[in-house]
Formats: C-alpha cells, sequence, structure tokens
C-alpha cells in the first residue's frame, strides 16, 4: 500500500485494451491525476474464457501497491464468473454485460436490443480494428463461408460512436457493407464509462 507521502497514482483501472484509447482521453479531459492504467490485450474479446484468470493475475501483481483498484471491464462474455472473482476481491467493475451497453448507457442500449435483437454493435475501437478482430479474427478471411453461419441472424449494424470522426464513420459503414447487414449510428460518447470512472475518482478524495 503507498504511504501518504507518496506521488504515485493511488487509483488502479484494469481494464480491456479496447477501452485504454478513450480512458486516457477521459483522464487527461478530467485532469484525473491519481488515476493510472493497465490493460489487458483487447483479443480476449476473441476469448473470455482467459479474461478472469489474467485479471487474477494482474491483481496479483498490483494489489499492494494502490488504495484502490477498478476492473474497466463489464461481464464481457464471462458468464458471471467475473462478478464471482470481484465479489470474493471486494472490487468493482463496469456496469452491464457489455462495452454496447456501458456506452450507450443501460436503458438505450436495452431499447435498441429490443428493437432488433439481430443487431451487431461496434465501437471506436472495433470500427478502427475491424478487419483485425473481426475479418481475421474470426477468419472470414480464409473461410468466406463463415460469415454466413456466423452472421445468419443479424439484420442491421449499430455503430455506437464515442468521437465524432468521419473517418471512423466510413469504417463503420464499409463493415456493415461487408456483412450485408443494414447500418445505424448513434453517437453516445463515453456514456457509463466516464460516469463510472469519475465515481471511483471521487472516492479516493
Amino acid at each position: 500500500m503507498q504511504t501518504a507521502e507518496s506521488h504515485s497514482p493511488s487509483l488502479l483501472v484494469i481494464a480491456c485494451g479496447a477501452l485504454a484509447r478513450e480512458i486516457q482521453t477521459l483522464k487527461a479531459l478530467n485532469a484525473w491525476s491519481h488515476l493510472e492504467l493497465t490493460c489487458l490485450d483487447a483479443d480476449l474479446h476473441n476469448r473470455p474464457d482467459q479474461i478472469v484468470p489474467r485479471l487474477r493475475e494482474k491483481l496479483a501483481q498490483h494489489r499492494d501497491h494502490y488504495e484502490q483498484i477498478f476492473i474497466g471491464y463489464a461481464d464481457c462474455g464471462t458468464g458471471g464468473e467475473l462478478d464471482r472473482m470481484l465479489e470474493q476481491e471486494k472490487i468493482e467493475r463496469l456496469p452491464g454485460a457489455h462495452c454496447y451497453s456501458f456506452y450507450a448507457g443501460q436503458s438505450e442500449f436495452a431499447e435498441l436490443a429490443e428493437q432488433d435483437p439481430g443487431t451487431f454493435y461496434l465501437t471506436d475501437f472495433l470500427a478502427r480494428h475491424f478487419e483485425r478482430l473481426i475479418i481475421r479474427g474470426m477468419g472470414l478471411d480464409r473461410h468466406p463461408e463463415l460469415q454466413e453461419i456466423i452472421f445468419s441472424n443479424y439484420n442491421r449494424l449499430v455503430y455506437l460512436s464515442q468521437r465524432v470522426d468521419q473517418d471512423l464513420l466510413q469504417r463503420a459503414e464499409k463493415a456493415a457493407s461487408y456483412l450485408d447487414l443494414s447500418f445505424d449510428h448513434r453517437h453516445c460518447g463515453y456514456g457509463e464509462l466516464e460516469s463510472s470512472l469519475r465515481e471511483q475518482v471521487i472516492a479516493i478524495g
């Protein structure tokens, strides 16, 4: 545990690498000097069974060096395993089932899901890395027939943007075209990512 004389940040956020740019942006915009960030590989999106073991390793590495630790993950496909681990550790995480819900806000996301359960979502990160994580990550480049199998029940792509960025908007539109889905854009900013981090910063004074 750091001493009162230490000038090191007293809040550590252990987050998904897909949130790194956004958390660093929020830290700079809000002058959260007491917040420090460390991330796990964003490719764990495709291997959610490895999220909790990797987080355990990070917690073991850092728990004695910070006044407070916060987990920058939603459930993210862990099937409740993350919550069971965090309950034991008495550590909080971001709200909701995934980044789409905390970016859009829980009620707004519920409305989107109810409008069309067959919706595929993109964030800024996923729009930027669509080719690496979706096309190559799912093997669609090597086995194009998988696209019909994986996306047969999807009807539309909703891009939940954090920044106003024409390049990312065009990338998201291109992704929808690639998947042969209708396209919808909702600018939601940082949503509950920002409010959740703010609560943690306020809590450490």
